[in-house]
Order: C-alpha cells, then sequence, then structure tokens
C-alpha cells in the first residue's frame, strides 16, 4: 500500500494511470463484442479470422515506424492523437452498426486503421511510463499499469456481454469510443519530465537502422526476445487455439479450459502486485526461470493430469509471467537510452507479434493431422527448451537489478544507474 501511495503522488503518473485504465477496459469489451458482432451478422468464422487478421497485419507492418514517430515527438501527443483516431474510428463503427448498414468489409477497413493507430500508441506508452516518475519508482509504475490490464481483462469481458445483452453490440463500441476520448482528456494534463538528452533528428530509415542497433549491439536484448517469439509460437498459440479442444478431450468439457485461464489471470494479478516490492538480484534469469513452467504446464494439461492440480499450478504460472513482464519492461527502461526507448519497444512488438499469427495457423494444421493433445504435449516443451537458450548469453546470466549507466536520471533526488555487474549498457525491450 505504501508503494501505491508513493506511486500516485505523483501527478503525472496518476493522469497516465487513469487514462490507461480506462481505455484498456474499453479495448476488452472490444474484443468481446467483436467476436459477437461477427457471429451475429454473418456466424463464419472465416470473416473474424480476416478482421482480426487485418488488424494484426497493420499493427505488424507500421509498429517500426511508431517507435520511430515515438522517440522524435512528444510522446503523450502521440497518444493523446492516436486515442483521438481510435476513438472516432469506432465511434463511426458503433453508427454504423445502429443504423444497420455495417458490412464486413467496413469491419475489416475500420480494425485495420485500429491496427495501425495502435502500432504508434504501444512504443509512445513504453516509452512515457519512465518519463511520469522517479527512476527508482519506474519498476512499481510497470507493476501497477500490468495489474491494471490483468483487472480489464476480466472486467471487460463481463461489460461486453452485459452492454451486448442489453443494448446492444453498437453500444459497446459507442462505449468503447468514449473510453478513448475520455482516455485522450485526460492525456492533456500530464507533463513528462526530460529523460537522457533528445536525439539528433535524422530521416526515418536511418533512425530505424539505429533503433536496430540499439537491440543487436545488447545480445541479452536480442537473444531475449528472440526466444520468446518462439514461445508465443510454441507455447502461447497452442494455449489460445487448443485450449478448448484438449480441455474436452481430456476432461469431458471445454468449458475447463476458461478455469485454467481464469486461474492464470488470477495469478497475473498477483504477480503484478509481487512486482510492486520484488527486486531480484538478476532479474533476467528469475523472470526466465519463472516463466518456464506456463510451458509445461501445457504439456501437463495435455496429459491430463487431475484439475485440481492444473489450477494452483496455472495461477503459480500466471505469477511468473506477469513477473517476467515487469521485469523486462523495467530493464529496458532503465538500460536503454530514452532517446530510443520506442524503437526498441517496437522490435519487442514486432518479435511478439510476426509469428503469433503463423503459430495460430500451424497449431490448427498440425493439430488436425497429429491431434491436439499432442501439439500442445510436444509444443509446451519445445517451447520450455528454448526459453532455456535465453540463459545461455554471458549478459543476460549477469544482468542485475537497477540501471546500467546508460539513462542518466535526471529527477531531482533520484539514485545514480548502478551499472549491471559484467554487463554492457544494453537495452532490453
Amino acid at each position: 500500500m505504501a508503494r501505491f501511495s508513493l506511486l500516485w503522488s505523483h501527478r503525472d503518473f496518476r493522469w497516465l494511470f487513469l487514462s490507461q485504465t480506462i481505455s484498456t477496459t474499453g479495448d476488452r469489451i472490444v474484443l468481446v463484442a467483436l467476436a459477437l458482432l461477427v457471429t451475429e451478422r454473418t456466424g463464419s468464422t472465416t470473416d473474424l479470422g480476416l478482421v482480426l487478421g487485418a488488424y494484426t497485419l497493420a499493427h505488424v507492418s507500421f509498429v517500426l515506424l511508431g517507435g520511430v514517430w515515438a522517440d522524435r515527438l512528444p510522446r503523450h501527443r502521440i497518444m493523446f492523437s492516436t486515442d483521438l483516431i481510435r476513438g472516432g474510428l469506432h465511434a463511426l463503427l458503433a453508427v454504423l452498426i445502429l443504423t444497420d448498414v455495417v458490412t464486413i468489409w467496413h469491419l475489416i477497413a475500420i480494425e485495420a486503421l485500429f491496427g495501425m493507430a495502435e502500432a504508434f500508441f504501444r512504443p509512445a506508452f513504453s516509452g512515457l511510463v519512465p518519463q511520469t516518475v522517479p527512476e527508482e519508482l519506474i519498476q512499481e509504475a510497470n507493476a501497477l499499469n500490468n495489474l491494471t490490464q490483468t483487472i480489464a481483462e476480466f472486467a471487460g469481458p463481463a461489460i461486453a456481454t452485459a452492454l451486448v445483452l442489453t443494448v446492444g453490440t453498437g453500444a459497446a463500441f459507442g462505449v468503447d469510443a468514449a473510453t478513448f476520448f475520455v482516455s485522450a482528456a485526460l492525456l492533456t494534463l500530464v507533463r513528462p519530465r526530460e529523460r537522457g538528452k533528445p536525439a539528433p533528428r535524422a530521416p526515418w530509415r536511418r533512425e530505424l537502422r539505429e533503433g536496430f542497433e540499439e537491440v543487436r549491439s545488447r545480445t541479452w536484448v536480442w537473444v531475449t526476445i528472440s526466444v520468446f517469439s518462439f514461445q508465443l509460437l510454441g507455447a502461447f498459440a497452442p494455449y489460445v487455439v487448443l485450449g478448448p479442444t484438449v480441455a474436452e478431450q481430456q476432461y469431458g468439457d471445454a468449458a475447463l479450459y476458461g478455469w485454467l485461464a481464469a486461474s492464470v489471470g488470477f495469478g497475473t494479478a498477483l504477480g503484478s502486485l509481487l512486482a510492486l516490492r520484488w527486486r531480484p538480484r538478476r532479474p533476467l534469469v528469475a523472470g526466465i526461470l519463472l516463466v518456464l513452467p506456463f510451458c509445461l504446464l501445457l504439456t501437463a494439461f495435455a496429459i491430463g493430469i487431475p484439475l485440481a492440480v492444473a489450477l494452483p499450478i496455472g495461477a503459480l504460472t500466471g505469477i511468473g509471467v506477469a513477473l517476467f513482464g515487469v521485469w523486462w519492461q523495467t530493464a529496458l527502461a532503465q538500460r536503454i537510452p530514452p532517446h530510443a526507448l520506442s524503437r526498441v519497444t517496437s522490435y519487442d512488438w514486432l518479435g511478439s507479434l510476426a509469428l503469433l499469427p503463423i503459430g495460430y495457423v500451424l497449431v490448427g494444421v498440425l493439430a488436425e493431422h497429429v491431434g491436439a493433445t499432442e501439439v500442445m504435449a510436444v509444443g509446451g516443451v519445445l517451447a520450455a527448451s528454448v526459453l532455456l537458450l535465453g540463459l545461455l548469453p554471458r549478459e543476460s546470466r549477469e544482468l542485475g537489478s537497477g540501471g546500467s549507466g546508460d539513462v542518466p536520471p535526471t529527477a531531482p533526488g533520484a539514485p545514480a544507474a548502478a551499472g549491471a555487474a559484467g554487463v554492457t549498457p544494453r537495452a532490453d525491450a
């Protein structure tokens, strides 16, 4: 509670936190409302795949450019602009639904533009958080933001279902649009502090290459991004695509997958709370080791371990996933030069998103030919094996808590950045 009070005393973080709490909840409303809308209009899973694919493709295609602009311009202004754009797009969609003229092509076009705006928003947000708190509170700020996202994962679908059942799908998109406009209004109150020296302006292609060099020159960064890209392919894709099928085959009820997902989500919330205080000496080592159980949980679930055992393990894996996320975001913020932080983050987003759509398709095809339980079981083991490769670089193993010296603290009273033991000052996205 004391750490929360300390964070809350910082005005700029308070406004940023409130704005993102509101808009994130709106985003989770849309995920459910979109699926219900397509089901209601066409009943085609292919149509839903096209809509989600359009969003993902646009996001992946523009996220690197979004990172360049987020390092060029004031990040809170980019977020303000993208909030207005996303709010306007979903307000338009709400009107199309309410006037009963919406088509699948409207949805594809609007969600593609939405994904494009999101590609500029995400890197800007990652770079802005450290500018709203002193250096010594960056981890706590990341932890509290992660906690909000986890809560929204639970609250959003419930709100969406209630809205759709009572006032209709159009109203759900209208509510989401309103959350973006409220978020934009709150962002006008944010006055972020300066961190480090601004980089000289260069052609965007050169700036993009400079961002890549920030990643490439830090072994612990590019190796971690790479192994987690394959972890998403081998573990997260089977978890999402095959979870209900495996639950039906092994436990006789597809709905039990929902209980497993809920236990993981509950653990994620606990992990975010734990991250408010826990600072391990070797955060990257601890984080990777704590994510391993999620991969192995898939194998255990696929072979049908008792649900009474699977659910507590699910909660523990959620704790590990949340802790890694907070420690990773904090490591990036502490070690990447502030003028390049959004670009490095955009490469991390690209690594996370680029292989995931392929994974969704590949997992489905393999499951049809080999079997869902077999694909999930093997995928979990392979993902765990690949994750362990993330501990091979000496930099990754020796990365310590605290800053690396890349980022000179500018907040009054901020402690001097301590170099990671034996680690060249480098970034992590």
